[in-house]
């Protein structure tokens, strides 16, 4: 293998910093000593935990099964880390290669690798997102407060938002035993991760479990009482539900706040790198010391038309940071791509919802095993001609195959036997996503001057 100076130096001498103390993170550090890194590791986590899983949070440790803080990852190796926990990053000195903690101290590096992943959207009045019984789901806090309320028994819970954390989440209400509602602005549950007709799948699921599903609807105020506690919640049709706990369930924020003014090309939407996880700065340029992995990271992927991609997937995580810390250690010739298929999965109502690929890219669905009715099948996804996802409830067993669908860029509509296939064929039809049309959150970049010597390039973070 070849390694030049620079990167042999740094193997044994070079000061490594990792700011994010989470999954991604943590594999990150891991890869960096498998990899022979002998140098300083510094981790650097605003939480005070060393890093832990986060999809049992909504799931097993809401159910009961897990306690929140038995979800420590498991280490692969020892790494001989300096830890820095619970004191955040507050800024990134690009040029003098340090990173401010918000504790005033700074952390000087060589190399230095971003996994601060994301943090639960808050509700939209922080005067209402402040009463009692009003709660996100991200943190292993978050996790442990909502169980022992959940543990209460409240009269009623709201969910609001029905993508996979708000189905999950309704899904453990129900298991428990509690009544739940659901408010869902789009047409059906998950609508905007599978679309439409999936979602309608899913929509039924809710109903089947007696889930109260009400979709095509807002949440537009929540109320207390003179002791601050959540009492009531009115939605968008006028009427008024009397819930003792909330569960905001309204997506992620990237965070990236704390790289304002790095020159880093970070903003809402996650911060951009190329496929070899290196970072973008304001112009575009792609810097040689700083690395991005896990949810905060957009890359670009070959099979999806170079597309810059945000995958907020454990998968993912994994996969990209160890690219990352490879790159990290290796001269330029020796680097690789990060070229993983996206997957995800979930588990709701008793189903098993698993996916391959990227979904949303999807312009036409066929069936092509089992049927929606069943409640059992595999969906797969068609963009231009070629299969472009594969989405499965209960039948998770096929979704390698149709993998290698995706990374063959087989034609859409697949065109293979199979024992399973019901009456009707295979009938494609619209995938039935939202209009991406639709105004989206992300950042302002503007371009001044006519001259190349004067040409600049400003990057204004949207509000989230």
């Amino acid at each position: 293998m070849a390694v030049d100076g620079s990167s042999a130096e740094f193997r044994r001498h070079g000061r490594a910093v990792v700011v994010g103390a989470s999954l991604a993170g943590l594999r990150a550090a891991e890869t960096l000593r498998e990899r022979g890194f002998a140098g300083s590791l510094t981790v650097i986590g605003d939480e005070p935990y060393e890093p832990y899983d986060r999809p049992p949070l909504s799931k097993q440790v809401l159910l009961g099964r897990v306690p929140a803080d038995g979800t420590a990852l498991p280490r692969r190796r020892a790494l001989d880390a300096h830890w820095r926990l619970g004191v955040a990053a507050t800024g990134l000195d690009l040029a003098g290669k340090r990173v401010r903690l918000a504790d005033g101290e700074e952390v000087g590096f060589d190399r230095l690798l971003i996994a601060t992943g994301t943090r639960a959207r808050p509700w939209i009045r922080e005067e209402e997102a402040g009463l009692d019984g009003v709660f996100v789901l991200r943190t292993v806090d978050d996790a442990a407060r909502l169980a022992r309320r959940l543990d209460a028994g409240p009269r009623r819970v709201l969910v609001v938002g029905a993508g996979f954390t708000g189905s999950e989440v309704a899904s453990a209400c129900r298991e428990r035993g509690l009544e739940v509602t659901v408010a869902e602005r789009g047409p059906a549950p998950l609508v905007g991760a599978l679309g439409g007709v999936v979602g309608e799948v899913a929509a039924e699921l809710h109903r089947r479990h007696g889930v109260d599903l009400r979709c095509c609807i807002t949440v537009t105020a929540l109320g207390g009482d003179a002791a601050g506690r959540l009492r009531r919640a009115h939605l968008s049709d006028g009427t008024a539900l009397d819930v003792d706990v909330a569960v905001i369930a309204l997506g992620a924020l990237r965070n990236t706040e704390w790289l304002a003014g790095s020159g880093l090309a970070a903003g809402p939407r996650g911060i951009a790198c190329d496929a070899g996880c290196r970072a973008f700065d304001i112009h575009g340029i792609v810097t040689d010391d700083i690395f991005v992995a896990g949810d905060v990271a957009r890359s670009p992927h070959p099979l999806f038309g170079y597309q810059f991609l945000s995958l907020e997937h454990w998968g993912n995580a994994v996969a990209q940071a160890e690219v990352a810390a490879h790159n990290m250690t290796s001269a330029g010739p020796d680097r690789r791509p990060h070229l993983w298929v996206p997957t995800f999965w979930s588990a709701q109502f008793g189903v098993n919802i698993k996916s391959v690929g990227v979904p949303t890219m999807g312009t036409e669905l066929a069936v092509t095993q089992g049927s929606l009715t069943e409640r059992r099948f595999v969906a797969a996804y068609g963009c231009q001609g070629r299969v472009i996802a594969a989405v499965a409830f209960d039948q998770a067993r096929w979704l390698d195959f149709y993998q290698r669908l995706i990374e063959s860029a087989a034609p859409f509509p697949p065109d293979f036997p199979t024992v399973d296939r019901r009456p009707g064929g295979l009938r494609t039809v619209p995938a039935d996503f939202p209009d991406p049309a639709l105004p989206s959150h992300g950042p302002t970049v503007t371009l001044s001057g006519y001259s190349p010597s004067e040409q600049r390039i400003t990057f204004t973070p949207a509000r989230a």
